[in-house]
């Protein structure tokens, strides 16, 4: 592919990116930023972890991106007495057909929405597990492909533990990103309450992009360019996790080949076609800081995960070589 064809792809994913965003800010308030974390997971192939407390607008989030997508949407509440077979679907037998007849659940839409997923048993979130990783669902034997492109957002309350099955290391692996969305200013919160007061502007959404332009560009995302001293930056970083005295257990290289993805796509969403050393910082605390396993004397001190990948970051030295521009054609 020539230069000419890769600057003109790659700006094709910045102008759709902006449109994606501004057609979902018709809706949510403010959050650009967590919109532009939802972008980077979907370009990168990713799930999302959305951790914070009800009432944030993660539902509503979600599904003006499903329909900015044209994609699918299926909404599924964590209970405890959640059945795998509720998520991924069921046989029946159809006496008209003389046979068994598998109704898809609501796994095979191509935005899922889980609810309070620490609230499912852990046998049930094994059956999303292998949807996330393997982008399939295997019911009575029978293995069957997940439609393209797929991507899991997942809620879990951080401060009610009670009646929870905490997820476990292998499955918050799984997750590209973990994203807080967080309180809204007093000026934004003014602007909700002026926006839903007659309508509900999520009706009147209409698609942005369709399913298969987003798994291409996709493809595109990869031909974002690393400086050899940038790519050493964000080895510093994930290797320092598996040093620091605070943790047991640091980013595994899966953690390692995350941040690199999310990196190109967030450049690429940016305009650039190369990364900086600031797509490295920005990105780190969202796409480490879940997969490392704090000790106990870390935990009892209030300390997050996320305060140590910052003090991380902080220490490494940013490279400081010319990054080159883009190249115009």
């Amino acid at each position: 592919m020539s230069d000419e064809s890769a600057s003109l792809s790659l700006s094709t994913v910045q102008a759709l990116a902006e449109a994606v965003r501004a057609n979902i800010a018709r809706v949510i308030v403010g959050k650009l930023d967590i919109i532009d974390l939802l972008l980077v997971a979907l370009l990168s192939d990713g799930h999302v972890l959305l951790e914070d407390v009800p009432g944030m607008g993660k539902t509503v989030m979600a599904k003006a991106l499903a329909r900015s997508l044209g994609a699918t949407f299926q909404r599924v509440q964590g209970t405890p007495d959640l059945f795998q077979t509720d998520l991924t679907g069921v046989s029946y037998f159809d006496q008209r057909r003389g046979e068994f007849v598998f109704r898809q659940g609501p796994i095979f839409a191509q935005v899922l929405l889980v609810d309070e997923i620490n609230r499912a048993t852990p046998r049930t979130q094994s059956a999303l597990l292998e949807a996330m990783a393997e982008r399939q669902v295997t019911v009575e034997r029978e293995t069957m492909p997940l439609p393209r492109p797929y991507l899991v957002l997942a809620t879990q309350n951080p401060v009610e533990l009670e009646g929870t099955f905490p997820l476990p290391e292998a499955q918050l692996d799984r997750f590209l990103l973990r994203v807080r969305v967080g309180y809204p200013s007093e000026e934004e919160e003014q602007v909700i309450l002026h926006r839903f007061k007659n309508d509900e502007p999520l009706e009147s959404l209409q698609p942005i992009v369709s399913a298969e332009q987003v798994i291409a560009l996709q493809r595109v995302i990869r031909q974002v360019e690393w400086q050899p001293d940038v790519e050493r930056y964000l080895l510093a970083i994930v290797r320092a996790t598996r040093e620091h005295p605070a943790v047991t257990l640091g980013a595994s290289p899966r953690g390692t080949l995350a941040l690199y993805r999310t990196c190109e796509a967030y450049a690429a969403i940016q305009g650039r076609d190369y990364v900086q050393p600031d797509d490295v910082k920005r990105l780190a605390p969202s796409v480490l800081a879940h997969r490392l396993l704090t000790t106990t004397r870390t935990r009892l001190r209030g300390s997050g995960s996320e305060e140590i990948i910052r003090e991380i970051v902080d220490a490494a030295p940013v490279p400081v070589e010319t990054i080159a521009l883009p190249h115009k054609g």
